[in-house]
């Protein structure tokens, strides 16, 4: 944690209180002296009255629309911005030309267009723009990039970065869930894996993309292959026992369990969890129905490679079908060495010595935060953030708003070059 000193806290405004937004102000719980929540705006009323009671924000301070917050004087440092990924642009704009700091989700917006206006506003406006791209802010992924410019391996040769979605959160997020449509969020790379890309785009340390490729589809989750005798949602379905994307395997089963975060959390938006909440928003809601009959259309299953400056090569791959959940796996390929990335475990082999080094590093979390999902990353984010804040200097945070943005454009990019079957030559500007 960077140690400043403090006068009084940062003054908070969450917009959006879905599960980004509660998961990130549970920073105010763990380090009151440093962060106070004071504001909240969601046009869902229980998701808003839930944010506020935790936090204990004044009434005339809880919004259903965001809009409000910006027509009144302006009364607290900083907002988060949590609203769903087609709802980024707008209050991102309005809040910078306020002066409010920024923590803006990712993806910044769903168009390179739109991305662009919010680096623009935030630059003319003076404001900290901080994206979500947490994976920055894992002490892991920290290390990695400290022993490459260290010259731990040499000069840079090779990058390959595997992230496995992982068999049931793909089922929940991008077949039934929020991200299942592009025309409603956006497209998986940008949704799922702007953070690897802007990852590799980090380890290439400044070296600019000259050109990219990328081949991916949708598989398996489609109506041809829907089970015989498969009903449409899984409450009804006389061969439920026998899919892997059963709901009630998904769900129910971790109710029964006393297992209610996420993605259980997810299911139930106007109320807390239990069996019978749950039972019923199965019964009627998005999470209940047959994995084979949605409106997903989003990739399963993705390959970008690229060519950067001075000779360096990467690739990465995004595939659902896996038993680990977002456990990234990395190999980074050097001219004296090769590092290894899996599970939390950094690996580096020295071609001179024939030497493995194993690489420990020191999480420093308090257990009052909540550590699920990327929760050790999620907090340091945060940390950063209100740190930069509290001392008006964007520097603590690790992308400015011209890096984020650059690899947002890598991510636009790659998706153009899947649509359009061709490699694409990387713009200059």
């Amino acid at each position: 944690m960077v140690v400043v000193k403090m006068p009084s806290p940062v003054k908070i405004i969450v917009v959006g209180a879905g599960s980004r937004g509660e998961t990130y102000t549970d920073y105010a719980f763990t380090h009151p002296e440093r962060m106070q929540v004071v504001g909240v705006a969601d046009p869902r009323l229980f998701a808003r009255t839930k944010l506020q009671k935790h936090h204990k924000i004044a009434d005339e301070n809880t919004f259903d629309d965001w809009r409000s917050v910006v027509e009144r004087e302006k009364f607290a440092d900083a907002v988060f911005i949590c609203t769903p990924d087609r709802l980024h642009k707008d209050p991102a704009v309005a809040f910078a030309k306020k002066g409010y700091h920024i923590l803006l989700e990712k993806p910044m917006a769903v168009t390179l267009e739109d991305c662009t206006e919010i680096t623009e506003a935030c630059i003319q406006s003076g404001v900290i723009l901080a994206v979500c791209h947490v994976l920055r802010y894992d002490p892991v992924i920290t290390k990695i990039k400290t022993l490459i410019d260290s010259g731990a391996i040499g000069d840079l040769i090779h990058i390959q970065h595997f992230e496995p979605v992982g068999f049931y959160h793909f089922a929940h997020s991008f077949v039934r869930g929020n991200w299942r449509n592009e025309a409603e969020s956006s497209f998986a790379l940008l949704a799922k894996s702007c953070h690897d890309l802007d990852l590799i785009n980090r380890w290439a340390g400044g070296r600019r993309c000259l050109k990219v490729s990328s081949f991916g589809s949708l598989s398996h989750f489609r109506k041809e292959n829907k089970p015989p005798g498969a009903a449409n949602r899984c409450l009804d379905c006389s061969v439920e026992s026998d899919c892997p994307y059963s709901a009630k395997k998904i769900y129910l089963d971790r109710v029964k369990r006393g297992l209610v975060r996420w993605p259980v959390s997810v299911v139930c938006p106007n109320s807390l969890p239990d069996i019978e909440s749950v039972t019923e928003a199965l019964k009627t809601g998005p999470y209940g129905r047959c994995v084979y009959e949605c409106d997903n259309d989003v990739c399963s299953n993705q390959v970008v490679n690229m060519e950067f400056e001075r000779g360096l090569t990467a690739s990465f791959t995004m595939v659902a079908f896996t038993e680990e959940i977002c456990e990234r796996k990395t190999t980074i390929c050097g001219s004296r060495g090769e590092l290894t990335y899996s599970e939390k475990e950094i690996n580096v082999f020295d071609f001179l010595t024939q030497i493995t080094t194993k690489h420990v590093v020191q999480y420093n979390v308090p257990e009052s935060f909540n550590k699920g999902g990327h929760g050790v990353a999620d907090y340091h984010l945060v940390d950063a953030f209100i740190s930069a804040v509290a001392n008006e200097d964007p520097l603590l945070i690790q992308s400015g708003p011209k890096e984020v943005l650059a690899s947002h454009r890598l991510v636009f990019e790659a998706e153009r070059a899947r649509l359009e079957n061709r490699v694409v030559l990387c713009a200059t500007d």
